[in-house]
């Protein structure tokens, strides 16, 4: 069978690209192994177009969130369900500090539609804990991560075009003409891995840096949820009374065990957005591929032009997936590069330092 592209992985990431690959016409195998885990299926699915304690606006912000917007509404269309949940979101301060150095940023232009309104004092929403106000910011929503990966992976399924099996490496071959696995051959192969990219021996040079993340889910029916909150966790309504809660940044324990003190962590933190009494229903962990410089990953192999890379979105899937995935679509079909801010050449001197490594191996 003569396949287009390849795709291995299919967290958020390899589900955004292999849908878009396929709806500009390609033929595409998606390989992946099936797991009720995973930082894209435990993530809240959220899209903040302002991020961080400093309130920069995201990176490209005013590319991406359009092309989200515009992708989750062409999938919802083509799924017939609703995927993705527009919702403000009420980015608490913590201090007076924290309200001045907003204040300060505040007065440029380059915040447009973003901010919706300012307030130097508490919304007087008896739930909330917001003495000192807050910032109410547009263009943000959550993305139901784990039943869009389903209904992709269930049409994958009815169309043939999924091997619900671990990727074997070993039985790669390289050609001129492309790749060949097993007993599938296409033109190009593209690895969406997440964090076990590092396992991968043509891309485990890259810079990525496994980053777990704990999330709860709460029951908090006096909790309004026509509006998503954050203070050091964000607070996102999931239906029913029920929220996630997260997330927790360990570098430490590269594992996707919940712990004791990533709970306690939340709902401490839960515990200073709301004084209302709560019930924790689920506690989850995943590993999320963090980068160096916080961008993503995409590119060439630099000696195998036939194997890609698609990886190292971090929290900010939801939101650089859908636009990155039509530029780095486009870019593979024209042969061109992708931007350098994605690009792997970024990193290319490690790369090298890893040839060298590999060529002193006995």
């Amino acid at each position: 069978m003569k396949y287009d592209f390849i795709v291995v992985g299919h967290g958020l990431a390899g589900a955004i690209l292999s849908y878009t690959l396929r709806k500009r016409g390609h033929k595409v195998l998606v390989i992946d192994e099936p797991r009720a885990t995973g930082a894209s299926r435990v993530a809240a699915g959220l899209l903040n177009p302002i991020a961080g304690k400093r309130f920069a606006k995201s990176w490209l912000a005013d590319t991406f969130v359009p092309a989200a917007d515009a992708f989750y509404d062409e999938l919802e269309a083509h799924f017939g369900q609703e995927l993705f949940t527009h919702k403000p979101i009420y980015k608490i301060f913590s201090s007076i500090e924290e309200q001045n150095t907003w204040m300060a940023k505040s007065g440029g232009g380059e915040w447009g539609a973003y901010i919706l309104a300012t307030h130097t004092q508490s919304i007087n929403q008896e739930s909330i804990n917001d003495p000192n106000g807050g910032i109410m910011i547009g263009h943000g929503g959550n993305l139901r991560v784990a039943e869009m990966l389903d209904l992709l992976t269930q049409e994958l399924q009815g169309q043939g075009l999924l091997l619900p099996e671990r990727f074997e490496m070993e039985k790669l071959e390289l050609t001129e003409g492309g790749v060949t696995y097993k007993k599938v051959e296409a033109a190009h192969l593209i690895f969406c891995e997440g964090f076990q990219v590092l396992q991968n021996p043509y891309f485990k040079w890259l810079p990525i840096q496994p980053t777990k993340g704990e999330v709860l889910e709460v029951e908090a029916q006096n909790l309004d949820p026509e509006c998503i909150y954050n203070k050091g966790v964000y607070v996102v309504p999931v239906g029913g009374g029920r929220f996630k809660v997260g997330a927790t940044y360990n570098w430490r324990q590269p594992d996707e065990e919940p712990t004791p003190d990533g709970q306690q962590e939340l709902t401490e933190r839960f515990s200073q957005i709301t004084s209302k009494p709560y019930q924790v229903l689920h506690h989850w962990a995943g590993i999320r591929p963090a980068v160096r410089d916080r961008k993503p990953l995409a590119g060439r192999h630099p000696q195998h032009p036939q194997l890609s890379v698609f990886n190292g979105m971090g929290s900010k899937g939801v939101l650089m997936a859908p636009y990155l995935a039509q530029h780095f679509a486009a870019a593979l079909e024209s042969g061109t590069e992708v931007m350098p801010d994605v690009h792997i050449s970024r990193y290319l001197s490690l790369y090298y330092d890893y040839i060298k490594e590999q060529d002193k191996q006995p």
